[in-house]
């Protein structure tokens, strides 16, 4: 490893018009070093310390790394400890060489290596990105050295400090997250096996927040978010257009929510919450004067739309509360169109109607049973009677539990039915009718 602390960089002329020095190209130690004897702050037993620690240090280094018996991974080796000692000494005392010299002076060698290697493992522990993914096994196998050190124990104090700075911002924005989803019952791990990013969390803690909720959202839960920031907007569009006469664009931007930081947010998160909150503000007009859906705008599921708010909020995958939600919209919607009543007449009632192409009833009075009959049975209308129609009705609206029940209802009817229906003899409207009577809802 090169030391050569007798000598001395080279500088311009004293007569020359400017004072300039040249490049010095030494890596910091050695820099460190000569400044330090030549300032007598290193004397001859430390320079022998060195002299020992090092080669010891070579050879640790090259096994950790690859083989110490190959001459390639000593020389690496060597340039790797030379590497790792500027690195700590740069770092730790701002690129003061009288500083860097007193740390040699006053510690070993090797534990200025070491400070170096610690030094990048900590960037390494840093993250790439805001990502939050499953934490993978950082080496090559058990006890060797983390994914990267070879490569950054050979980079520069310059590459060193623009991955710091650029690390340091992702890994407050997921603390942040972190600590946001924690007052929301959701911890990092959880975060983790989500495979979210942090932004997205901190935008739908917010939201959250500001909604007066105290759960991380599911699904379910977050259109119900939105949706309830969707009718307090539009209310508040109202009152103001009854107060002014009319609501200009300008008021109606003013009108968005106005969401504030939590009030007990520690201060190292203020900054990055704070920018991020400045996101859903620019956000709130397409979430709260969109004319899609909550499931349109944030989970494209628009064929028409390119949902700009993709992937931007985060929520709780919980399929069977998805799955029992849906279930019980269905089982409502399906209670609306047929009035809660499931008895086989209603439903055949409805069935006919549907497969007819007319509303959907479960009780006809006897005009509009004859109206309807008249259409079916209507000359050249054979294709305006689908029992198909009815049977993609059934599957479309009706709950799943009750489907199969009801199909076969429909098929056994139609057996039996539906050349009664279609009938073009002469008394197929009194046979239709009569039919009708004794099978469906049909009053007087």
């Amino acid at each position: 490893m090169p030391m050569h602390p007798s000598a001395t960089a080279p500088t311009a002329s004293p007569t020359s018009p400017a004072s300039v020095s040249l490049y010095d190209a030494r890596p910091f130690f050695e820099k460190a070093l000569q400044f330090g004897v030549q300032n007598g702050i290193i004397d001859r037993e430390k320079l022998d310390a060195i002299r020992t620690d090092a080669p010891k240090g070579m050879v640790q280094i090259a096994r950790y790394f690859g083989n110490e018996f190959l001459r390639p991974d000593l020389e690496k080796a060597k340039d790797r400890i030379v590497n790792l000692v500027s690195l700590y000494l740069q770092s730790s005392c701002g690129g003061d060489l009288r500083q860097a010299a007193e740390s040699l002076r006053d510690h070993s060698f090797l534990s200025r290596s070491k400070g170096g290697s610690d030094l990048l493992k900590a960037l390494l522990a840093l993250p790439e990105s805001t990502v939050f993914h499953a934490s993978l096994d950082s080496g090559a196998e058990a006890g060797g050295p983390p994914k990267g050190l070879a490569e950054w124990s050979l980079k520069s104090f310059a590459d060193y400090q623009a991955e710091l700075a650029r690390r340091r911002p992702l890994q407050q924005e997921k603390d942040a997250a972190i600590w946001l989803a924690g007052e929301l019952g959701m911890d990092a791990e959880e975060l983790e096996e989500a495979h979210t990013h942090a932004e997205a969390v901190i935008r739908t803690a917010l939201l959250a927040m500001a909604t007066r909720r105290t759960e991380m959202p599911d699904w379910v839960e977050f259109e119900k978010m939105v949706a309830a920031l969707r009718k307090k907007y539009r209310a508040a569009k109202t009152r103001t257009a009854v107060q002014a006469g009319k609501t200009s664009s300008a008021s109606a931007r003013s009108l968005t929510l106005s969401l504030a930081l939590p009030a007990n947010l520690p201060d190292e998160f203020r900054d990055v919450v704070q920018a991020v909150l400045q996101s859903v503000q620019a956000d709130l007009p397409q979430i709260l004067d969109s004319a899609l859906t909550v499931r349109a705008l944030f989970a494209n599921d628009s064929e028409d739309h390119h949902p700009p708010l993709l992937g931007r909020y985060f929520w709780v995958e919980d399929i069977a509360s998805e799955m029992d939600h849906h279930e019980r919209s269905v089982s409502q919607a399906w209670d609306k169109v047929t009035g809660g009543n499931c008895d086989d007449g209603s439903l055949l009632t409805l069935m006919v109607c549907v497969a007819a192409g007319a509303a959907p009833k479960t009780i006809l009075s006897e005009k509009a049973a004859t109206a309807l009959v008249r259409k079916i049975q209507k000359p050249g209308a054979k294709a305006a009677f689908s029992p198909e129609l009815a049977r993609q009705y059934i599957l479309e609206h009706a709950p799943v539990q009750h489907q199969d029940a009801y199909l076969q209802l429909w098929a056994d009817f139609m057996d039996e039915a539906q050349s009664t229906l279609q009938s073009d003899s002469t008394y197929a409207l009194k046979d239709a009718l009569a039919l009708l009577r004794r099978e469906c809802h049909v009053t007087a």
